[in-house]
């Protein structure tokens, strides 16, 4: 989903352009590097993206070598020669990313944005940064990348360059879908709010087309459905989601949105009817060609939604579907790898192209249903982990609320105890002042030797009045009275520190590191490393 926002990117980048001079005035390189730019562009509409990727590559090393031979800009061509350059490289890092080498792509962007290149290139590039910083979960860079795109896209509509809400509007759309994918709904609300803004802007616009309007609006409504629904608040996120109308769903975009939230929302049998509308839909505008990518997107999160749903029937029917459809789009891929390979071929290493392109169908069957199948076990493990993970953290922030409470408590009747006249308290009590009194020194129950020999002996006393005033006055015995101390100590180091919890242990006074998470556990109901989790977050 987040590869057809780019994309979309790429289409408005190349709609931006001002126009190109007479092919008759270029140079040599401008000639070459434009017709492996177009190369690319067709290759890339045909999803032969290896040979996209190499003609992208090459269209943008011809225009960085020229700039650094310093025939580039030249004065009569310098609006295209620079849109050449920003658009190309752009793509070529799209491929980058695409294949999963994050770090390349960074690095050929970064390169671009070195450069004065013209802010309508350079919105996108910096926008597919921020996509690029958050899978390296560089969240800080990503806001930054972020927000300067939409400055540079709001200094290229304020140059008066081109009238661009429209633009605005996918900008802030893809943003907002970049931090929901990594559960940053802080900042997913402020760009939901900013997109609201701008389809209100488009809308009063004279070129304003009402379909656009109504898909947008449809886009706000959904997302806003999306957020609530991420943040706990189910109920709202249905009722925002229900009075969507259905005059705002009619896209293979929003259809596609819209099954995804129903299934996340629980309501499988509607999923599972829109994602058979979405079958309808992809073929009604041409779109029949089997692929990976849509057996991934919409006949296996169908074939689920109608499994969840108890539709067993029509489940059954789907997994034939996509049985044959994995042989239809491996002929297919292999059709299109054969196109690639021999291509590649022809300018590189023809005899391993050609060897690529007789690899048995066997072998691709087996790895397509296997990237299949691990891919959906994958999605249901992390999603199975990030739920519990979710689950676990809130519970020990109601706990370490609580403990917080019950430990106030506490320190609230010790004092009680300490401000009652001393001629009123027996010889047991007056035990117990003192040894709270004495307790007030870490230094006491810090130390790995203390025990209710060491307490008896500093008190003045022995052990067995100690422990008739601890039976009396606190209902425990030395040890636990001791190791009570020694806990309390250790939850205030994990809560001001970020010691190891070896470290930790060992400083409160217990050496045996099992037997300090045991303790904490009974006293506190939650490990160590929870407790400093939810400290810290509090």
């Amino acid at each position: 989903m987040r590869y057809k926002i780019l994309i979309i990117f790429a289409l408005l980048s190349l709609v931006a352009c001002n126009g190109r001079p007479e092919k008759g005035q270029w140079p040599e390189w401008l000639v070459q590097a434009d017709e492996d730019y177009k190369l690319a562009v067709d290759y890339d509409g045909q999803w032969q993206v290896r040979l996209a990727e190499m003609y992208y590559r090459k269209a943008y090393e011809a225009l960085e070598d020229a700039y650094e031979d310093g025939q580039f800009p030249l004065a009569n061509n310098q609006s295209y020669s620079w849109f050449l350059y920003g658009d190309a490289g752009y793509r070529y890092a799209v491929m980058r990313y695409r294949r999963g080498d994050t770090e390349g792509a960074i690095g050929v962007m970064s390169n671009i944005l070195a450069h004065d290149i013209r802010d309508i290139e350079r919105s996108s590039i910096l926008q597919l940064m921020g996509e690029c910083q958050l899978i390296l979960d560089q969240h800080d860079a990503a806001r930054e990348s972020y927000a300067k795109a939409l400055e540079a896209r709001e200094r290229w509509h304020q140059d008066g360059q081109i009238d661009d809400p429209f633009n605005m509007m996918v900008t802030c759309f893809a943003i907002f879908n970049s931090f929901m994918e990594y559960d940053e709904y802080d900042e997913a609300a402020q760009w939901l709010e900013r997109m609201e803004k701008e389809v209100s802007v488009y809308e009063q616009g004279a070129d304003a087309e009402p379909r656009i309007i109504e898909e947008y609006r449809g886009y706000v409504a959904m997302n806003r459905a999306r957020l609530l629904l991420a943040t706990g608040h189910a109920r709202e996120a249905n009722a925002v989601y229900d009075a969507i109308p259905a005059s705002r769903i009619f896209t293979p975009l929003s259809i596609s949105w819209a099954a995804i939230w129903l299934s996340e929302a629980g309501r499988y049998g509607e999923a599972a009817d829109m994602y058979a509308r979405l079958d309808t839909t992809y073929a009604s505008v041409g779109n029949v060609t089997m692929t990976f990518d849509k057996i991934s997107e919409c006949l296996a999160p169908r074939y689920l939604a109608n499994l969840k749903a108890g539709r067993t029937q029509e489940a059954l029917s789907i997994g034939a579907d996509m049985a044959g459809a994995i042989d239809s789009a491996l002929a297919w891929q292999k059709r299109s790898d054969a196109a690639e390979l021999s291509v590649i071929y022809q300018t590189h290493e023809k005899e391993q192209a050609l060897e690529e392109s007789r690899t048995k169908s066997t072998i691709y069957l087996i790895v397509a249903v296997g990237a299949l199948l691990l891919l959906l076990l994958t999605g249901y493990i992390l999603w199975v982990v990030r739920r519990d993970n979710r689950l676990l953290t809130e519970k020990n922030k109601v706990l370490y609320a609580q403990i917080q409470q019950r430990e106030q408590a506490e320190t609230e009747e010790r004092e009680r105890q300490q401000a009652q006249p001393t001629e009123t308290l027996s010889q047991n009590q007056m035990i117990y002042r003192r040894l709270c009194k004495l307790m007030e020194d870490p230094a006491v129950y810090t130390d790995a030797e203390c025990n209710h020999e060491t307490l008896a002996q500093l008190l003045g006393t022995n052990r067995t009045y100690l422990y008739d005033a601890l039976r009396e006055c606190a209902d425990t015995t030395p040890a636990d009275f001791i190791n009570r101390y020694r806990i309390r100590h250790a939850a205030l180091l994990l809560a001001t520190t970020d010691d190891p919890v070896a470290l930790v242990a060992e400083l409160c006074g217990i050496t045996n590191r099992s037997t300090f998470a045991r303790l904490f556990r009974d006293h506190y109901s939650m490990s160590p490393t929870e407790y400093r989790r939810a400290a810290k977050e509090k």
